[in-house]
């Protein structure tokens, strides 16, 4: 075993910020909103089931499909680029079955791809090439942990917060995902025709 207390603090910063629930507050409200009740234990649970599982057979998958990591994060780009102009500009791309429910919007859009998503499991990727895998595996956990805490804590920090509060968040963490969203793109289409 070779835990390291370091890498396993830089793995967590780093899946954090990439993740970013503390972000995703204002869209989880909304989905509260639109569904009623969201199960938290799932939507943490299936989040790092996916992530764990990406981690040891990511790069085998896309291989399998033919698809490179880049190719995966330009792919990646786009998502985070739509939820950020839904954050900013305060319109509604996602469109789910009316019907779907708190199970369906516990899986999906929460645990993939906003928790678990292209931006995260691409930085798995990356982490995987530097890290030892059991450090990246416990910065996963106390990640699953964190996101746990945030989605069961949801409506008292909406509450704290107060709808200006949040308004203000949902604009200036969209931006930030924006950004994010561009340099994932700028960084990995250049390696594509490199």
């Amino acid at each position: 075993m070779n835990f390291n207390f370091k890498e396993i603090f830089t793995a967590f910063m780093v899946l954090f910020a990439v993740i970013d629930i503390i972000g995703s507050i204002p869209i989880i409200i909304d989905l509260r909103k639109k569904v009623g009740h969201i199960q938290s234990e799932k939507a943490s649970l299936i989040a790092g089931v996916i992530m764990i599982i990406f981690l040891f057979l990511g790069q085998s998958l896309l291989g399998l499909i033919g698809i490179d990591v880049n190719s995966f994060a330009v792919a990646g780009s786009f998502i985070l680029f739509f939820i950020a102009l839904e954050m900013i500009l305060g319109i509604t791309l996602y469109k789910d079955n009316e019907d779907s429910g708190a199970i369906t919007a516990s899986v999906f859009p929460l645990a993939f791809p906003l928790i678990a998503g292209p931006g995260s499991l691409t930085t798995l990727l990356s982490l995987r090439a530097e890290f030892h895998i059991e450090n990246i595996i416990t910065a996963v956990l106390l990640n699953v942990i964190l996101i746990y805490i945030v989605l069961k804590t949801s409506s008292k920090i909406e509450r704290l917060i107060g709808p200006n509060g949040i308004l203000i968040i949902r604009k200036v963490f969209g931006v930030i995902l924006l950004a994010i969203a561009v340099k994932l793109f700028a960084h990995n289409i250049k390696a594509l025709f490199v």
